[in-house]
């Protein structure tokens, strides 16, 4: 079934997959009612709950770097597992959080481990997969996720739906559980060990410190990259939904449906996008994304010269081609990030990475609110001023990074032997390790 929808053969990689849709599950339930949770559940107003919020994810930002080090130190598989543990043990603890400094230290502790866990899955996926299939088996990884966001939104709405108390508690306690579960499969995962080098310069490289992704030129340009991705990506939940309720005054279950437009596409048709990709250029994907993702914000705008009903259908076409944008860049940009850093420095490169996406998630939302506030032609031309640089961005990046230049071919290279000492950035991809 997998491979029909174009995804790869999970093989013996059974229980990683099953891990991480467990994970995507219980991701899935809570993120709806986050911040509707400590509303209901504590006496916090929702100025104090968004001062907790922004306090504990911003101070979040700053233990990234420290994670990606470790990632280096330990293996990818030793951070997840710490990720998933942590992390029940902060939903566990949540019904006894109740004033403004209990709430934000744990929200502060829940984040570190979910960024503890995105930081060593792209060195996981890595190590245990082969060069030519990772625009594979990244893009099935972000189908998955969405397909277990969607699925948990369900189960979130139940929830709401209920609205008690033991409802809220019922939702954190699964997700602890979920946590708990994938801990479990993640202990009889092969691989995802500490990357062994036989480079001797490599101990050189360990001490270097988590600042090496932004004093390589090329992955400087890739982190660029990715912020402008994130930028379009953070539009879906931040500018999206003001813009068609408030400024075009649409019905009010556009904007769920937008999303479920997004949730659906990728989670069914990511597979046949990557496979639609092979023999493709990967400078020739990132510039398809662009172009996708521009005409989109192009048609919202258009959509406020238009009557309801008329606005209505171009809204949600327009959803569908974001969706495309986001399906053609995402594997290329996670396969980029993983294959080009040596092994042995993989977790600091790909902990850069992660705080691009830090930096959008902190700046959309003054930034979108700040253009939504100037009325259409400024909530959509600011982003697609964004995709004019991303389109720059792109171009320089196939000059400083020879990968952007290669095809998609969708074929797993042979398996080499052991993992030789790495070169510089943009040699050509190590193989997997499977200590």
């Amino acid at each position: 079934m997998l491979q029909r929808l174009g995804f790869p053969d999970i093989g013996p990689h059974r229980r990683f997959v099953s891990a991480l849709a467990i994970d995507a599950l219980g991701s899935g339930i809570w993120m709806p009612l986050s911040m509707l949770y400590f509303l209901h559940q504590t006496s916090l107003s929702l100025v104090e709950l968004g001062l907790a919020m922004t306090i504990a994810n911003t101070v979040a930002i700053a233990v990234v770097p420290f994670l990606g080090s470790l990632v280096d130190r330990v293996g990818p598989k030793t951070v997840m597992q710490a990720g998933n543990a942590g992390a029940a043990v902060a939903f566990v603890l949540y019904p006894f959080a109740h004033s403004l400094v209990a709430v934000t230290a744990l929200i502060f502790c829940a984040t570190v481990t979910r960024q503890a866990f995105w930081s060593a899955l792209g060195p996981m996926v890595t190590q245990i997969t082969r060069p030519g299939e990772r625009e594979l088996w990244f893009g099935f990884l972000q189908a998955m996720r969405n397909a277990g966001y969607g699925v948990g939104g369900v189960v979130s709405a139940v929830a709401l739906t209920i609205g008690s108390g033991a409802a809220f508690q019922s939702v954190v306690v699964a997700n602890a559980a979920s946590y708990v579960l994938a801990l479990g499969l993640m202990l009889g995962v092969a691989g995802g060990g500490r990357p062994k080098v036989a480079d001797a310069s490599a101990a050189g490289r360990q001490r270097g410190g988590w600042w090496v992704a932004f004093a390589d030129r090329g992955y400087r340009s890739l982190i660029a990259v990715i912020f402008c991705y994130a930028m379009a990506t953070m539009t879906l939940n931040v500018a999206m939904p003001v813009y068609f309720i408030d400024l075009l005054g649409l019905p009010g279950w556009i904007p769920g449906t937008v999303f479920v437009i997004n949730t659906v596409m990728i989670g069914v048709g990511q597979g046949l996008v990557v496979r639609a990709m092979t023999g493709s250029t990967r400078r020739r994907v990132l510039h398809a994304a662009v172009a996708f993702t521009a005409v989109s914000y192009a048609m919202f705008y258009a959509a406020d010269a238009l009557s309801v009903t008329t606005g209505i259908v171009v809204v949600l076409m327009a959803g569908f081609v974001y969706t495309l944008g986001e399906m053609t860049s995402g594997p290329v940009v996670s396969a980029l990030s993983a294959e080009t850093p040596p092994p042995d420095q993989r977790g600091r490169y790909m902990a850069a990475t992660q705080l691009a996406w830090g930096a959008a998630a902190a700046v959309s939302p003054l930034l979108y609110s700040a253009l939504l506030d100037r009325g259409s032609l400024a909530a959509w031309g600011g982003p697609i001023v964004i995709c004019a640089v991303w389109a720059v961005l792109v171009e320089v990046l196939t000059h400083r990074m020879p990968q952007v230049s290669r095809p998609v071919t969708n074929v797993a290279e042979p398996e080499p032997g052991p993992e030789p000492g790495p070169g510089p950035v943009g040699s050509s991809a190590e193989a997997p390790t499977t200590s």
